[in-house]
């Protein structure tokens, strides 16, 4: 095979900033698919010339450019022919710290100052042709989410282009899939409350997110809530929930827990009463608009109609502990019980100055459920009852174990 064959993209940023890199992509310059093709490369896509590597997998991209001429992600005019050049490659990335190349003999080739870019921690788009594709405004979010820990910011000429973008409508034009991938990725970053913040700073998260947006600005009560602000509150809990490690879903669940103090009535304010009910519907919205997998929309949910309730499980009666064990459908699903709890837990320690409190209420559900799974109807003596008489003794035995603190393993 012909041409040039150079590492490019985050592994080369992560290389000079000395963190792991999961991934190598690849740039070829001064080849043709064809000769790709013939050394054992497989192609993948139709629209861009992007080759597997026939021994490692990993991915060898022709030098390109792309010339933006109708809307969406489809409207590119690509261009990949040998002439292409590095820089010309490279010109048409994100941001300066992702277009960086290293040659087979480890040299960089830093035609934009990514590297000065990286050791001032800043965000900043390569070219004005950044405002071109849309879905970058959501790569930059989550980008700032993953690097904010090491003081990374986006810098207001790219937040400029951002608002630019989000003015146009463009950001309309993304189909679900493409935000959702983004959405996920940042909910998995070490501070995913700044992936919402970049949002809204360049008005993309009314017109992403509206649902979100509408809850900074709504106070709730001081004595609970000493950061008042609901939407602040909801970027604590994220935060909280990414530096203890919990998974990615449990993050997503916290964004949308508290939508339905959005629709409280500005009469009732700061108090929210009903808002867990009313914000399923909300939940349910977002979820439909972003297709979010089941996984993450179920657990979601659950969070958002329950999660009071589980703050309340310490003085509860046997009988509330297994309705919640029950609306819950941890019986069915056990295994949801850990984020389930890691989710609410959030929820009542992401306040201000609250963030260490203890939270024993995950024991006493952990422990009430590990009683209600021990106690099952064909250990019972069901003999002359109908069905539905032995559900009904199943619960309140279950219901009597929980009050006694019954040992499951007794």
């Amino acid at each position: 095979m012909s041409g040039t064959v150079y590492l490019v993209g985050g592994a080369v940023r992560d290389r000079l900033l000395g963190v792991p890199h999961r991934e190598r992509d690849w740039v070829v310059v001064g080849s043709t698919p064809e000769e790709l093709l013939a050394a054992g490369y497989r192609q993948v896509g139709a629209s861009f010339p992007v080759f597997l590597h026939p021994e490692t997998g990993e991915e060898y991209a022709l030098a390109r450019t792309e010339r933006k001429q109708g809307r969406g992600y489809h409207g590119f005019a690509v261009d990949f022919h040998p002439g292409v050049t590095l820089e010309e490659d490279l010109l048409r990335r994100d941001l300066t710290v992702n277009a960086m190349a290293q040659d087979s003999d480890g040299s960089l080739i830093d035609p934009y100052n990514g590297q000065r870019d990286l050791e001032n921690r800043i965000l900043r788009h390569v070219s004005p042709a950044f405002c071109e594709d849309p879905l970058r405004v959501l790569r930059v979010a989550r980008f700032a989410a993953r690097f904010s820990g090491q003081g990374f910011r986006v810098h207001e000429s790219t937040l400029d282009l951002m608002r630019q973008i989000t003015a146009s409508g463009e950001i309309q034009s993304l189909v679900p899939e493409r935000v959702w991938t983004e959405v996920a990725a940042a909910m998995a970053s070490s501070r995913p409350g700044k992936f919402v913040q970049v949002l809204r700073e360049c008005d993309a998260l009314a017109v992403l997110l509206p649902e979100v947006d509408r809850l900074f600005g709504i106070p709730q009560p001081e004595k609970y809530h000493p950061e008042v602000d609901t939407g602040e509150h909801v970027l604590l809990t994220m935060n909280l929930a990414a530096s203890e490690g919990w998974p990615r879903e449990v993050v997503f669940a916290l964004l949308l827990h508290d939508l339905g103090k959005g629709l409280t009535p500005r009469c009732e304010l700061p108090s929210h009463v009903g808002h867990e009910k009313s914000g399923l519907p909300l939940v349910e919205i977002v979820c439909a608009r972003m297709r979010v997998p089941g996984e993450f929309r179920g657990l979601a949910l659950k969070v958002c109609e329950l999660h009071l309730r589980v703050h309340r499980l310490i003085e509860a009666r046997p009988e509330t502990v297994m309705k919640v064990i029950e609306d819950a459908d941890l019986i069915r699903r056990p295994d949801r019980l850990p984020d389930f709890l890691h989710a609410c837990e959030a929820d009542y320690r992401g306040r201000k100055g609250l963030e260490t409190r203890p939270y024993p209420q995950a024991d006493r559900l952990r422990s009430a459920l590990e009683i209600v799974l021990a106690i099952r109807a064909r250990d019972m003596d069901t003999e002359g009852l109908d069905g539905v008489q032995v559900g009904e003794k199943l619960r309140a035995e279950r219901i009597a174990a929980i009050a006694g603190g019954a040992d499951p393993a007794s």
